[in-house]
């Protein structure tokens, strides 16, 4: 599995201080996936008390980190 990261995510993963092997987790096994209107996925993996949620795009076998973020559980309607 090969990972390219944006110029976004890059910066916002060392911001929000996200590591890149949890975001290989989130994507290898992920609790629920999902699409946007722009054809990306969205996967969602619950980290301790948090959801972790990261978008990106495929390319053959590529996957192309568009950006990941931490948000409550609830605003999506997960169940801790």
């Amino acid at each position: 599995m090969k990972l390219v990261y944006t110029d976004h995510a890059k910066n916002k993963i060392t911001e929000r201080k996200i590591s890149k092997k949890i975001i290989k987790n989130t994507i290898k096994t992920p609790d629920k996936i999902s699409e946007n209107k722009f054809g990306r996925k969205i996967v969602n993996k619950l980290v301790k008390n948090k959801l972790l949620r990261v978008v990106y795009s495929e390319k053959k076998d590529i996957y192309i980190v568009i950006t990941a973020y931490y948000t409550k559980p609830k605003r999506y309607q997960v169940k801790k």
